[in-house]
């Protein structure tokens, strides 16, 4: 499974309060606590600071690699943003996300493709986002044709299915689910992830539906999740459902991390 790391994102309250005050210490401690939980990327996000999110970015971007050597993944809307932090990369990072908008498109596929980048595509167009399994399944061949087509080899794309909550949908979890199941059948060789948190939001107790999904949707084929490493309950549903589908040979996963008092 690869890790986005997801805490350091300026719709958490207290990592606004942090990048507005320029708190390099506070983001540098969740930084840590990320790569030390095994975060193979770490989500970098300033999009809730309209009109200062390129300033913010790049200050994100460089104080977190004071603190790690973790490679960084630069999540915005704003193609611009992500061309403007990019520089500042010292290892090459991935971008969070495309989708079938045209001028999304237009902004980062050059870059991803002639950086050799790793990047997330989200099931959406212009105008819909994808609900059922098929449409998301649509999707995703549009952002794979679309993709190969400017020269980004399959193991570089990450399609996102996109999960709904299921307060406000209860057949989305189930949608998304078969939709990875689908796409990692008809497009051998990309890569699957999601923003994990979104199944549970408005419900109590989220962190235990948060790790029902992540254990159902990893026996679907996900291979890449955006999600808190830091969560030690989470990390012990995923050892044990990568063990449990024979994705962890010989068990060799589960047992270091069993002996690192992990489990």
């Amino acid at each position: 499974m690869i890790v986005i790391a997801e805490r350091i994102n300026s719709s958490r309250k207290t990592i606004a309060q942090a990048i507005e005050n320029k708190d390099a210490a506070f983001i540098q401690m969740e930084a840590k606590a990320q790569a030390d939980a095994g975060a193979d990327y770490i989500d970098v996000n300033a999009g809730s600071f309209v009109g200062r999110e390129i300033e913010y970015l790049k200050w994100l971007v460089e104080t977190v690699q004071e603190a790690v050597s973790t490679p960084l993944c630069l999540d915005s809307p704003d193609h611009q943003a992500i061309k403007e932090a990019y520089p500042l990369c010292r290892v090459p990072p991935m971008v969070n996300s495309i989708t079938l908008e045209e001028e999304r498109l237009e902004g980062l596929l050059p870059l991803v493709a002639e950086e050799k980048l790793k990047v997330v595509a989200l099931c959406q167009s212009g105008d819909s986002m994808a609900e059922s399994a098929a449409e998301k399944i649509d999707l995703a061949g549009r952002l794979v044709e679309r993709t190969l087509a400017a020269g980004v080899p399959k193991e570089n794309l990450f399609i996102d299915p996109l999960v709904y909550p299921v307060s406000t949908n209860t057949e989305s979890a189930v949608a998304t689910m078969e939709a990875i199941k689908g796409i990692m059948t008809q497009y051998k060789g990309v890569h699957t992830t999601c923003g994990l948190t979104n199944v549970s939001y408005g419900m109590p107790k989220r962190k235990l539906i948060n790790r029902t999904f992540l254990s159902c949707a990893v026996a679907f084929g996900l291979d890449s999740a955006i999600i808190d490493p830091t969560d030690d309950k989470l990390f012990e549903v995923l050892t044990a459902t990568e063990l449990v589908m024979g994705f962890d040979d010989f068990g060799m996963n589960y047992i270091n991390a069993f002996k690192a008092g992990r489990l």
